[in-house]
């Protein structure tokens, strides 16, 4: 679909519950797979009203958040889908939280409902104290627990579902879609609140740098508290292709997971290209489906030694959970080791600390804003300081400095403070530190 026929889609059309019913129409066509488990397109809707109905019987309400805590597996995105059709807001939780942190996420989103895993249940022990929202704590696997269990006031129970189904909720392109946790430098993590209409752009923008089309599978070993995996849905979604995951990277399994899946586009970060490439070369490194690959923050050399090797482009650009695909290296003439150039819909510049925009080649803070409505986020949940200060002057303060040369293509330099990074992912030293404190020396 060209970007007309997107911006054609009437506003009130873009969210999840609209495109499902829309895309319903494409049958069995496999929308979401694993190497168990098929989600068609027309069933996709069905599973989501069944979900909604459950979600709705134990009091959830338009608005309210519905937290999960739990790894990479089909049932969070099913869920995601339900509670969309409930005009409920996912909270996915970063699984490596403990303690004060995962104290914190809880306690700042207040969520009315927590679904988890067996393996993850301990260190909800530990934070049960910001429990006091939840009415309901559901485990998708089960285990051992027979309606016995608590964390604090919470019953643990098994989820189950039925067949009643409930009507979508008329929610809009600005309701809130999901609340993703972003780290911060010299503060606790904030929550992103992220629309609908953001997912929708996300998808049509990534798809387009991807050249996604219907007969593609989108294969991903990101976790999905982050929104490069949940926005991978929306690119399938929209394009009517399939979209596989696994449950974490393994340099060692990660073509034989590309083969198995079929996948023909993937997501990596940057250290992920290169502990491929420091693999030793096999006979059947290009003995695979895959064709493309978004790898933001990876210099042009292994991009290019990559394609050599495996058959595989590497698309490169600018996204964050505040904002959305604003540059894409595939715009114009490709410039690999780039973020490329401006999407449209997008307006970006490079400014000092008084916000006043510098001229090309000179290093500055990149600042953003959007055209199209809600294809930003709204802000963070609960903290209207840290909005205003991020969106100080109408334009998004990303925080990372850039240049912009004479083809106004955009390249990176670094973060303007002090930031730790582990596995591609920011952490907050604020964070940090205070785990650090709260331990007897």
């Amino acid at each position: 679909m060209a970007d007309e026929a997107f911006r054609a889609v009437p506003f009130a059309e873009r969210t999840l519950p609209a495109i499902l019913q829309a895309q319903a129409s494409l049958g069995n066509r496999p929308f979401i797979r694993t190497a168990n488990q098929v989600l068609s397109y027309a069933q996709a809707p069905t599973l989501a009203a069944r979900i909604a109905y459950r979600l709705k019987s134990a009091g959830v309400q338009r608005g309210e958040r519905v937290a999960a805590f739990c790894g990479n597996r089909i049932e969070l995105l099913q869920l995601w889908l339900g509670t969309a059709w409930a005009g409920g807001v996912l909270v996915p939780l970063n699984t490596a939280l403990r303690g004060q942190q995962l104290h914190h996420a809880l306690h700042v989103t207040r969520p009315a409902t927590l679904f988890t895993e067996m393996a993850l249940v301990e260190p909800l022990h530990e934070a049960a104290q910001a429990l006091s929202s939840v009415r309901n704590l559901w485990v998708f696997d089960g285990g051992n627990t027979h309606g016995r269990d608590r964390i604090g006031r919470s019953l643990l129970e098994r989820w189950t579902l039925g067949n009643e189904q409930a009507a979508p909720e008329a929610i809009g392109p600005g309701d809130a879609s999901a609340i993703l946790f972003t780290s911060g430098t010299s503060g606790p993590s904030k929550g992103v609140i992220c629309p609908q209409a953001q997912f929708y752009w996300w998808g049509v923008h990534t798809g387009k740098a991807l050249g996604v089309g219907t007969d593609d599978v989108l294969y991903t070993t990101l976790p999905f508290f982050h929104t490069n995996a949940l926005n991978t849905m929306w690119q399938a979604l929209l394009a009517g292709a399939t979209y596989s995951f696994g449950a974490r990277f393994s340099a060692g399994g990660f073509w034989d997971e590309i083969r198995r899946s079929e996948g023909t586009v993937t997501y990596l970060l940057g250290a992920m290209v290169h502990i491929l490439l420091k693999r030793p070369a096999q006979p059947d490194d290009r003995q695979h489906r895959l064709r493309v690959a978004l790898s933001p923050a990876t210099p042009r050399p292994q991009v290019e030694l990559f394609e050599q090797r495996f058959g595989v482009k590497l698309v490169d650009g600018y996204g964050s959970t505040e904002t959305n695909l604003v540059l894409s290296n595939v715009i114009g003439d490709f410039v690999p080791g780039t973020l490329g150039r401006v999407v449209d819909g997008f307006e970006a510049r490079v400014v000092d600390e008084q916000d006043c925009e510098m001229p090309p080649g000179a290093p500055g803070e990149l600042v953003i804003r959007h055209r199209e409505a809600f294809s930003m986020s709204t802000g963070y949940f609960d903290d209207p300081q840290a909005t205003l200060a991020a969106w100080r002057n109408l334009w998004f303060h990303t925080g990372d400095r850039v240049i912009r040369d004479s083809n106004d293509v955009y390249h990176f330099i670094d973060r303007l403070k002090d930031s730790i990074r582990r596995r591609g992912e920011n952490i907050s030293s604020w964070e940090v530190e205070q785990a650090l404190m709260s331990h007897e020396w």
